[in-house]
């Protein structure tokens, strides 16, 4: 059974551009193992991440993720049981901040800052479904 999980999280110090490329890096060596594809968007110090694959790889992955002391405020924003993954061309793939577009991001929230806890978990989906069409999404599978 295939599984995607979004979350929100807030770094517990600042994220350097280093410390946030490791942390693709590890994604990307480990997730194929357990058959994990998803997408990280990281800006102002907040996580935006997606989580698709079998239900029990995706579920140890997000309590890691939970009990890690880099996150605080960790937030389940949806998790539901998916037919396909939308995600599934990454191991894990980074939105290009950069190339956030204020007016896409006006289309899902109150304000053109990315504030992953104001949205909604679907909103939030939908965000990154957009990202992934207009290929704001950079990373090798």
């Amino acid at each position: 059974m295939l599984v995607r999980l979004l979350y929100a999280s807030r770094a517990a110090t600042p994220i350097a551009p280093d410390a946030l490329m490791a942390i693709l890096r590890q994604s990307k060596a480990n997730n194929p193992a357990h058959g994990i594809t998803g997408v990280l968007c990281c800006s102002d110090n907040m996580y935006l991440q997606v989580l698709e694959g079998g239900r029990t790889a995706v579920n140890r992955l997000y309590n890691r993720i939970v009990a890690d002391p880099r996150h605080t405020d960790v937030e389940l924003l949806s998790y539901q049981q998916i037919g396909e993954r939308h995600f599934a061309g990454w191991s894990m793939g980074q939105v290009n901040v950069a190339r956030l577009n204020p007016s896409l991001l006006l289309k899902y929230s109150a304000t053109a800052q990315l504030d992953p806890y104001a949205m909604s978990g679907a909103m939030a989906l939908a965000l990154l479904d957009e990202l992934v069409a207009t290929a704001s999404i950079v990373g090798q599978p």
